[in-house]
């Protein structure tokens, strides 16, 4: 720094203590201080940050396909599931791609790998063009079909994955792993409990249009359509709504729609 530079500060941290020019400089000093230590951090963290997050959802990924088990390390569980990029405007996977190292947020704030959404029922603006799907087979044959899904809930975006059977429209789990809904109320969408209810319901009907819905109070096990509803959150309204949303957009046209259409026509 310049002799310039520093006579003008010696100056001021010269001044006697009660003098409000020095308290001012003195602020200002500790705040550029902390913001320097507070970028830096961040930076240096970014790489940690992100390893971890990329674990955390191969271990989701794993759980949902019901891969988990206390004896098998995860990336030994994570062998037997095979990353893939659907191309969601024609529902075709593609070759070719890192489908592992694939980020969909970063894609969707890009306007070269995203489209513009004028029907948004899941409250997310761009939909990415291509998604990452998660599929596990035995034996070549498909057991299992993991979707990543998102939207929006009362306060926050909601990340989850939704697992799938091989006829690509009977749910066989769902988790949540990114929420930030009321406690207690709306952040029960992750609860154990409430995520149970979803294996074995019907997600799309017969004509591949999504059918589940997440009801306002119980679900009555006697009515007819029982098998495509879920108990809906109680108090939390507007966080079962956007479970609902996202899952009518994910599973239709615009979403994983024509990709599971493919699918099950090439294993029917």
């Amino acid at each position: 720094m310049s002799v310039a530079v520093l006579e003008p500060l010696r100056a001021v941290f010269t001044l006697p203590n009660d003098d409000p020019r020095k308290t001012v400089a003195v602020a200002l000093a500790l705040c550029l201080a902390c913001s320097v230590v507070v970028s830096t951090t961040a930076v240096t963290l970014r790489p940690l940050q992100e390893r971890n997050a990329a674990l955390e959802l191969k271990r989701e990924v794993v759980r949902v396909a019901g891969l988990d088990d206390p004896g098998v390390s995860l990336s030994q569980a994570f062998e037997r599931i095979e990353p893939a990029l659907v191309d969601l405007d024609t529902g075709e996977l593609i070759d070719g791609e890192a489908a592992a190292t694939y980020s969909y947020r970063d894609a969707a704030q890009d306007p070269a790998q995203s489209t513009a959404l004028e029907q948004d029922p899941a409250g997310i603006r761009r939909r990415p063009n291509r998604m990452p799907v998660y599929l596990v087979r035995e034996d070549d044959a498909l057991e299992t079909i993991v979707l990543p899904v998102y939207g929006q809930g009362l306060w926050s975006t909601m990340h989850g994955l939704l697992a799938l059977a091989p006829d690509g429209r009977t749910a066989k789990g769902l988790t949540f792993y990114e929420q930030r809904e009321t406690a207690g109320l709306g952040s029960e969408v992750a609860s154990p409990k409430w995520l149970g209810q979803w294996s074995g319901k019907t997600v799309i009907g017969p004509d591949g249009a999504p059918v589940i819905e997440v009801v306002k109070g119980s679900v009555d096990p006697s009515a007819p359509d029982a098998g495509q509803k879920v108990d809906g959150l109680s108090g939390a309204t507007l966080t079962s709504n956007g479970v609902e949303n996202l899952m009518s957009f994910w599973l239709g046209e615009q979403g994983y729609g024509p990709f599971l259409a493919r699918l099950v026509e090439s294993h029917e």
